[in-house]
């Protein structure tokens, strides 16, 4: 049981690990998103998705020794959480501590992690709308308003400014 705890703690600070580079690389991508340089965004969610590749393999083995925890303790393995087993282990005060330090360090960083993440999250739907009402802009730009030509039943013709124009004919 000994040898589950110190792989389980070493698991938790590589989870740690790999959950900061996430978190600096998150940070990183907060400035690119504000200049708008997509080739730079591209590179840093590249690098994101191999930091996420190594969170996943990660936490795959932290639920295995999870899973094998649960085992030696009679426990059901889904349903085992990381603070019941703090709670489980208090026969083994030094083991239980290093656990719990684990865990807050864990906690920690989801919270730093999900910030960051919301805040680089309000900056692109922010530049959505910038490029939306940029567009529409556009657009309107380049519609004229309708001539109040009417045919002969009364009717509006709905001819735009500018479309009946013809250009210079050098032929002519």
């Amino acid at each position: 049981m000994a040898s589950l705890m110190e792989n389980l703690i070493d698991i938790l600070n590589e989870q740690y690990d790999a959950y900061s580079v996430l978190v600096e690389l998150s940070r990183k991508k907060t400035p690119i998103i504000v200049s708008g340089t997509l080739e730079e965004l591209q590179a840093i969610t590249d690098e994101e998705q191999q930091a996420v590749n190594a969170v996943n393999a990660v936490d795959k083995k932290r639920l295995e020794i999870m899973a094998d925890i649960a085992n030696v303790l009679n426990q059901n393995e889904k349903t085992l959480k990381l603070s019941d087993l703090v709670n489980l282990i208090n026969s083994r005060p030094e083991e239980q501590a290093k656990l719990e330090e684990a865990r807050k360090r864990l906690i920690a960083v989801g919270k730093d992690l999900k910030t960051v993440n919301e805040r680089n999250k309000e900056l692109l739907e922010n530049s959505l709308e910038m490029i939306d009402f940029d567009l529409n802009l556009i657009q309107a730009m380049k519609q004229a308003p309708q001539m109040a030509n009417y045919n002969r039943g009364a009717v509006s013709t709905g001819e735009v400014y500018g479309t009946n124009l013809k250009g210079f004919d050098a032929k002519q």
